[in-house]
């Protein structure tokens, strides 16, 4: 039996246990967390808590027990060091250590877009802000962080001085990013799949955000994007010649943008799959498992010879929806609804992100975030499918009071 390492045990990567499972892979899960904190080490063979960044430790590892193949594939953290291991254990890996730094860097980022006319957002510099040359408001965020943590929109010189010590304490490397604020612009993502060096879109999704403080957060996003066809005309092309010419071959790239007045700017990529379990509603729809088509390459070096539907990402006349119910501050002492959403035909699957007992503090991020719920159903008025389901879900704190937003 083939043994697969898997870097990292949230939540997210559950599904890639599972498919390896399905292929009958003997699965190893690490990061630094114990078993119980960790749900993907919960259902793999055997599990490690060794830290995703201890590289030489889990090369060492792998060594010991003799593993054939590593793959990571949703979160930003894990991507840098999955391509150290590979590279040190001379195992397949489906990045190189450039095209990494240039989807997980935003600066890079930025540079390469510059470079192939892919549109970005308007973008200022420390400098300018001392000498007065910005027209506020502006977005100030971590260079290289994740899930809304560092990031502050900002009115004046004086909130934007105070966010530049935020993120720079968010990023790994001090470094941070002030751009034009376009919050107010329609969000939304777009994913590719590579396979062999073929490119095809297989997600694009309207994203909405929350009010007050919590507006950097996305509550729920419905795909296709309404935008999906207007996109390819133009930013689509700019964006797969960009890729293509710094070498992807194969897996999955992503991106988050706003639709700009019919400009598509885009402003964080990632060299993997967007955090969520649109995997499986891909495979409901197409019976095409994205997953397993990693785990061979991993285990191979070489990508099976699959042939995807170019208008894939219209996903055969149906929507896709994600809810994120977002919770206040407080300690949960019940949850509701979770039993009766599994049994609705439309809903493809529910990721928790906190449990009974859990105490919630006030973060303003994705932390905020209950659960995932993924959705599949006829086209309608999307709000309306969204709705009826977060209408199941019903969270209490230790003193009965409710503890969810309204999120969609």
């Amino acid at each position: 039996m083939k043994k697969i390492l898997i870097l990292g045990g949230a939540q997210v990567h559950c599904k890639l246990v599972e498919a390896a499972h399905e292929m009958n892979l003997y699965v190893i899960v690490t990061d630094y967390l114990k078993k119980d904190e960790s749900p993907a080490k919960l259902i793999a063979d055997k599990s490690y808590d060794i830290d995703i960044n201890d590289t030489q430790e889990i090369v060492r590892v792998c060594r010991e027990e003799g593993i054939d193949g590593v793959l990571t594939t949703h979160l930003d953290p894990c991507q840098k060091p999955y391509q150290k291991i590979c590279r040190k254990l001379g195992l397949p890996c489906f990045g190189t250590e450039r095209q990494f730094e240039y989807l997980t860097n935003k600066h890079m980022f930025k540079k390469i877009c510059r470079k192939y006319g892919v549109d970005i957002i308007p973008e200022y510099t420390e400098q300018d802000v001392y000498e007065d040359r910005i027209a506020y408001p502006v977005f100030v965020k971590p260079v290289d962080s994740r899930g809304s943590r560092g990031q502050r929109k900002c009115e004046n010189k004086e909130q934007t001085l105070e966010a530049i010590k935020i993120a720079g304490a968010e990023s790994s490397n001090g470094d941070f990013i002030i751009e034009k604020y376009l919050g107010d612009k329609e969000e939304i993502q777009v994913t590719y799949f590579f396979i062999n060096g073929t490119p095809y879109l297989i997600r694009t999704t309207d994203s909405f955000h929350g009010s007050g403080k919590m507006r950097n957060v996305i509550t729920h996003s419905v795909s296709p994007s309404r935008h999906t066809r207007e996109l390819k005309e133009d930013a689509h092309k700019k964006i797969v010649k960009m890729l293509k010419e710094i070498g992807i071959m194969n897996g999955p790239v992503m991106m988050q943008g706003f639709y700009d007045d019919g400009i598509f700017r885009v402003f964080d990529p990632g060299l993997r799959f967007p955090g969520v379990d649109y995997e499986r509603i891909y495979k409901k729809v197409y019976k095409i498992d994205l997953l397993k088509l990693m785990l061979e390459y991993s285990l191979t070096g070489s990508m099976p010879q699959v042939v995807l539907d170019e208008d894939s990402v219209f996903l055969n006349g149906k929507q896709a929806g994600i809810l994120f119910p977002l919770i206040s501050a407080g300690t949960i002492g019940k949850i509701e609804g979770f039993t009766e959403l599994k049994e609705d035909r439309r809903v493809i699957s529910i990721l928790p992100r906190h449990k009974e007992g859990d105490t919630v503090e006030w973060t303003y991020d994705i932390s905020q975030r209950l659960c995932e719920v993924d959705v599949l159903f006829e086209q309608q008025k999307d709000s309306e499918v969204l709705e009826e389901i977060a209408a199941k879900i019903k969270v209490l704190d230790e003193n009965g009071q409710d503890m969810l937003w309204n999120c969609c």
